[in-house]
């Protein structure tokens, strides 16, 4: 095992950033520095210093003759002590005056690179190897420095290291590659608080079907034994194989088996794997007809329900007729519907809900409607479905890097403070522009982006969302040419039974009486008439008011940049230019396509004009709630 000995610094003789005291701590946080304790080093020996950070006490005995190399009595030297306790300043200062960065020491025959990157130091690490420190090194157990990153679950420190260069497959003595160590261990090191590197390891290309040499596991094998909730799931995500044998002829299947149903494994995935095995029966095993199954039961739905209303049966054969329908889709729900294809019912309910208002429209609304009406529909349709396929279909700003820009950006950060989740995104390992987000249902980082729609099954950002602002506005309009059509109709049709009427309850009675299925559309209307126009107003006050997106008005606690108000808001007239990417009263847009490449907001703050000091704009207390 590694001696561990982390101590804090003499007052005004640290490096800047000091381990703490409590060794235990040390581990559960290895990258949080604490404030040194006042204590008087003047005593201490020239190992002692560089443990406790005594910068000034470390360059006193060097300069009286100290050797930087010589070995304590556990054949350690004093840049294994500097780098595994983080000190970045005597690490630099020992190398300038001769340190061997591969110098071998301890009970496992290790270099000071071996000890930074099993405590997850990665300042450390960039300087060490800057210097010139071998990674593909091996301790006395076989180990590089990639394996021990692996086994105690420091991202920062493999991305950096495969960025450098390093093989993700390389192998340690047992054929045991970074995957599988990081696929088997990171569950036991989860105070550590770090993400997981599986899913980093995977899309900087690791393989998930190699097997070690001892029991010819695959990464997928260790997930289990494990039970690695995370890694199991990130790995078949990324296709590993749940079929491959290992020396006991154990499949991973086979290793699911008694977990099937565990809470620790999750239900919507043991169902999945339930699919898998075969042990949940579906009747329709091919993915494309599950999802026209799936698609074209809004549609279905809707109709049916409406040819209840509409029914002369007795109110109670209705009751029944609508439990029998429950049940066809319950059924079909544990037969037919796949729960992984769900993401296109949103968008679904929303086609089938328009479709059955067109032919409404046409075959109903249509016959007695005024022809201003008409009008309103056909030049209303054509923006509302332009808008829609643009916000569906349409670009919202995917932020896009070859390989080599991403490793190119991997050792830029590293080497220049670090992967804050605010530059960084640990998912698509690309940097990421100021206002931009990973959204986890379309799995991408999406510029300036505001949130991601069911309803069009897409994000909303830089590229798409003033087509998403015309959308909601064309779908506002389209809801009161139908309920005014709904009304004329029901004026023409129904005219006897709603002259009797008082009351607007009576009034609704009496129209569903005399046309069940109209009412049925229009309340549909009616309800899309609410949640658009609340929408629509939200995104409009945003936009112009506030300058923000949906994302920045929810989570604006969590960004440094809103801790003093709102950089982006430059007036209601330079918002809307903003948005709408066009010059407005005089006022020049900035390109909604700088959002893709704008990372540093200070300078992106600087190229814009400034408010007047009295339209100094501040948050609401609302919008920086997290």
């Amino acid at each position: 095992m590694y001696a561990l000995q982390m101590q804090t610094a003499c007052q005004g003789e640290g490096d800047g950033e000091l381990g703490p005291c409590d060794p235990l701590q040390s581990m559960q946080q290895p990258e949080q520095q604490q404030q040194p304790i006042t204590q008087d080093c003047s005593s201490f020996d020239i190992v002692r210093a560089t443990q406790f950070g005594a910068l000034d006490r470390v360059k006193e005995l060097v300069e009286a003759g100290a050797d930087v190399n010589k070995p304590d009595s556990e054949t350690v030297t004093l840049l294994h002590w500097a780098a595994i306790n983080n000190r970045k300043e005597i690490v630099k200062y020992l190398i300038a005056k001769g340190a061997v960065v591969d110098a071998i020491g301890g009970d496992l025959r290790s270099t000071p690179l071996h000890w930074a990157a099993r405590q997850g130091h990665l300042p450390t690490v960039v300087i060490l190897m800057k210097a010139g420190a071998n990674p593909t090194l091996r301790d006395c157990e076989g180990s590089t420095c990639i394996h021990l990153a692996a086994q105690f679950g420091r991202t920062p420190i493999i991305a950096y290291l495969v960025a450098k260069g390093i093989n993700p497959n390389t192998p340690d003595r047992s054929a045991m590659t970074p995957l599988m160590w990081s696929a088997y261990n990171i569950k036991s090191v989860a105070y550590f608080h770090s993400l997981d590197p599986t899913r980093l390891l995977l899309v900087l290309g690791a393989s998930h079907s190699l097997t070690d040499n001892i029991y010819g596991n695959t990464a997928l094998h260790w997930a289990i034994i494990a039970k690695n909730n995370s890694a199991i799931k990130t790995l078949v995500h990324y296709g590993a194989s749940l079929d491959i044998p290992n020396f006991k002829n154990e499949t991973p299947m086979l290793l699911l088996g008694p977990h099937i149903g565990a809470a620790w494994l999750g239900h919507k995935f043991s169902h999945e794997i339930k699919q898998k095995q075969g042990r949940t029966k579906l009747w329709f095993r091919d993915k494309r007809i599950r999802w026209y199954c799936m698609v074209s039961t809004p549609f279905v739905l809707f109709y049916a329900i409406g040819m209840i209303f509409q029914s002369g049966l007795d109110y109670l054969l209705k009751l029944f007729a609508f439990v029998a329908l429950y049940i066809v889709i319950h059924t079909a729900n544990n037969h037919v519907y796949d729960d992984r294809l769900s993401y296109v019912l949103p968008m679904s309910i929303y086609l089938a809900t328009k479709m059955w208002i067109y032919v409404t429209w046409l075959f109903w609304l249509g016959i007695h409607a005024a022809w201003y009406l008409w009008l309103l529909l056909v030049s209303g349709s054509v923006p509302l479905w332009f808008c829609f396929l643009k916000s569906w279909r349409g670009d919202p700003g995917v932020i896009k890097v070859s390989q080599e820009e991403k490793l190119n950006s991997l050792i830029e950060l590293a080497e220049n403070g670090g992967f804050g989740p605010q530059l960084f995104c640990h998912t698509c390992l690309v940097r990421k522009p100021i206002r931009s987000k990973h959204c986890s249902v379309c799995d991408v980082c999406v510029a300036r982006y505001d949130h991601h729609c069911p309803w069009v099954n897409n994000c909303i950002g830089a590229r798409n969302h003033k087509y998403f602002l015309g959308f909601l506005a064309s779908l506002y309009g389209l809801c009161f040419v139908i309920l005014t059509a709904s009304i004329q109709y029901w004026q023409f049709e129904c005219w006897t039974d709603l002259t009797n009427t008082h009351t607007a309850d009576n009034y609704l009675i009496a129209a569903a009486t005399c046309d069940a299925w109209i009412m049925w559309v229009t309340a549909n209307t009616a309800l899309h008439l609410f949640w658009v126009g609340t929408l629509l107003a939200c995104q409009c006050y945003q936009i112009v008011v506030l300058g923000m997106t949906t994302n920045e008005r929810i989570n604006a606690g969590r960004y440094k940049h809103f801790s003093n108000g709102n950089p982006f808001h430059r007036g209601a007239l330079q918002n809307i230019a903003d948005f709408c990417d066009c010059s407005l009263c005089g006022l020049q847009a900035k390109p909604s396509t700088d959002w893709l490449h704008s990372y540093d907001l200070k300078q992106s703050v600087e190229k814009l004009p400034l408010l007047p000091e009295k339209d100094n704009y501040q948050l609401p207390l609302s919008a920086t709630r997290t």
